[in-house]
């Protein structure tokens, strides 16, 4: 059975501001390029365990993949069978926020 994919309030914003910025210079790759990330972040639901734990964190359940220049940033809850995506982080903005 697949685990249940959500974004938190900190992922969400990151995919909008991803999604305003490509949009300055090509609108309608940018709504694609929003869609290709979410796409990729709902694969994680079949294959949660797929990432490596974010080494900033060493925590165990905080995973990444790394999508172009992204890393989708996510926690697994193997009790409740949930996925959360926590952030989209482009590489080149250093080591990755965690609030969640």
């Amino acid at each position: 059975m697949d685990f249940k994919v959500t974004l938190s309030l900190s992922a969400r914003r990151d995919l909008e501001d991803i999604v305003r910025y490509i949009s300055w210079d090509a609108p309608e790759r940018a709504i694609e390029f929003g869609r290709f990330l979410i796409s990729k972040a709902k694969m994680l639901g079949q294959f949660p365990e797929i990432g490596k734990v974010v080494p900033e964190f060493g925590n165990p359940s905080i995973r990444e993949i790394d999508i172009s220049s992204y890393r989708v940033i996510y926690r697994v809850n193997h009790d409740n069978q949930k996925v959360e995506v926590i952030r989209f982080w482009h590489g080149k903005r250093g080591a990755p926020n965690y609030n969640a």
